[in-house]
């Protein structure tokens, strides 16, 4: 079995990234937090997640986040596979996050993406298949991807 259990991001501020996962995912909770040292700096932390997957947060984040129109190096958005992406954008939307990038028209896929507080980027796909070839079809886009709130 493979899967992948967690990322860990360092934010400046842990309940702004907090309140935008917890929106996104209103199953998910704090699994923990706490306080800790990072080669000797004292920062907070906490686990936003369930029982099988979840981010951990770090505060004491110092300097902007990857610019993400541009080509430096660092983390480019992180992808969740959803059951319903239209309820998902509902929800942050009425949360008052923007929509940042809306994925590109396919027969298999629906994607949007949205940006946090802290700059990082998040993609929700919705397959409408379970078919891997499928679902993993590159080509077959009937409409441009469309940059909203990361032009």
């Amino acid at each position: 079995m493979f899967r992948l259990e967690h990322v860990n991001l360092v934010v400046k501020d842990i309940e702004a990234t907090k309140a935008f996962l917890l929106a996104a995912f209103p199953h998910w909770r704090v699994r923990g937090d706490g306080k800790s040292e990072w080669y000797g700096f004292p920062r907070n932390w906490a686990h936003i997640g369930d029982d099988d997957c979840y981010i951990t947060l770090n505060d004491r984040g110092e300097g902007k986040n990857r610019d993400l129109r541009g080509i430096s190096p660092g983390l480019a958005h992180i992808g969740f596979v959803v059951d319903d992406v239209n309820a998902i954008t509902e929800r942050l939307q009425k949360n008052g996050y923007e929509i940042g990038t809306i994925g590109a028209d396919h027969p298999y896929r629906k994607t949007v993406y949205f940006v946090e507080p802290e700059g990082f980027e998040f993609e929700f796909i919705e397959y409408f298949t379970e078919d891997p070839e499928k679902k993993n079809m590159y080509g077959g886009e009937t409409s441009d991807i469309v940059r909203v709130s990361t032009k």
